[in-house]
């Protein structure tokens, strides 16, 4: 089959939404189909090019806002003619990755005009936000108001985890089913056997340092506050808290000057995979989630994971027996987890174990894949 598939943003932006296109394209081209990948030009990369993954990826023209999290693609030549060469090709389908960017609605009107069938993939479980109140307002609205243009256009929505899918439920969209975020696990059991760095090393740590880490974004909604706070409270002082990203708190925690806390800034995928092989807890204290691929990646190399109930998180920690889930973000129960945690190694073990065992039975993306491919062949058997 040719599958188009348009997503704002795509690598090298590291992101969920970003991850998931790369490994979904990644597992169908595997198996034979022709993928295209539709995107923003976000880095000045080449308009039009072909991975050695064999994916074929389209650039349009964008302009760049709040920091590249939400590129608007700019209507000229060139999008004209990318959009004449994926009419062209013939694409059996096009999916959207995530329902609330410009970039969507033009995929689902390109759709529709062309009779060409299209459906979505939601990736969140709340609304997009600054940090800022009247301009998350504004733009709460804005999502509304860009969803209902998307249900004129498409009519097939499905969601990155249940909790995603329950989401879109605020938009008024009934969610036809789930199509999880997963991971390769064969390919992180590949890094961790042969790492390109030895973090405890690298950072001067003791093989009975207790290791926290966290990798993703520097940004409020990620609890990365509320986890550096409750660190500089912990009892047990023989640990350390690794974080690995970038973005607009990485300079405010650096100056807070908290012993024990290194930060590695923005790292690829196989420095991230090495961190997590030299972290014994990895805390994701998120108030906002679709389904964290950074919780996959933690349990993929054998962490013991702390995070939130938000999102689809909650269906692979889905009890204390896989890790631990908080019902807020609060420093103080941040706290709690942490402090609870670093002192209970046995707890850690067994939750490690059983969370992997439970990864690897639901969230890969043969499994994924396979339930996609079925989607659209069921349609075609109507």
């Amino acid at each position: 089959m040719k599958i188009c598939i348009f997503s704002a943003n795509y690598l090298p932006s590291i992101g969920g939404i970003e991850r998931y296109t790369y490994y979904s394209s990644k597992e169908l081209v595997r198996r034979g189909h022709e993928v295209m990948i539709v995107t923003s030009n976000l880095f000045s990369l080449p308009s039009k090019e072909i991975t050695e993954d064999g994916i074929k990826i389209f650039r349009y023209d964008c302009r760049n806002f709040i920091n590249g999290r939400f590129p608007v693609l700019k209507k000229n030549s060139l999008q004209k003619e990318i959009d004449r060469e994926v009419i062209s090709s013939k694409p059996d389908i096009i999916i959207v990755n995530a329902r609330f960017y410009i970039h969507s609605l033009h995929a689902m009107k390109l759709a529709k005009k062309h009779g060409i069938r299209c459906i979505c993939i939601e990736h969140g479980t709340t609304h997009l936000t600054v940090a800022n109140r009247f301009l998350d307002y504004l733009g709460g609205h804005f999502e509304h108001f860009l969803t209902a243009l998307d249900k004129h256009y498409c009519k097939e929505y499905y969601g990155v985890s249940k909790a995603a899918c329950e989401w879109s439920g605020h938009f008024g969209i009934k969610s036809k089913g789930v199509l999880y975020n997963s991971i390769d696990v064969d390919e992180i059991n590949e890094m961790l056997k042969n790492p390109v760095v030895d973090y405890r090393k690298e950072l001067m740590l003791d093989d009975d340092t207790t290791v926290i880490s966290y990798t993703g974004r520097m940004i409020p909604e990620k609890g990365v506050n509320a986890l550096s706070d409750a660190f500089s409270r912990l009892e047990n002082k023989n640990t350390a808290l690794v974080l690995a990203g970038d973005g607009p708190l990485f300079e405010e925690i650096k100056e807070k000057s908290i012993k024990g806390v290194y930060q590695l800034g923005k790292i690829d995928f196989e420095h991230v995979i090495a961190l997590l092989k030299a972290t014994d807890i990895f805390c994701l204290a998120s108030r906002s989630e679709g389904f964290s691929t950074a919780v996959l990646e933690a349990v993929a190399a054998r962490c013991y994971v702390i995070t939130t109930k938000t999102g689809g998180t909650k269906e692979l920690i889905s009890g204390e027996e896989y890790g631990t889930l908080m019902d807020t973000n609060s420093p103080d129960e941040v706290f709690k987890a942490l402090n609870d945690a670093v002192n209970s190694p046995e707890k850690r073990e067994e939750a490690v174990t059983n969370a992997y065992l439970r990864l690897i039975d639901n969230f890969t993306w043969v499994k994924t894949v396979d339930k996609l491919i079925d989607i659209i062949k069921e349609n075609e058997q109507k």
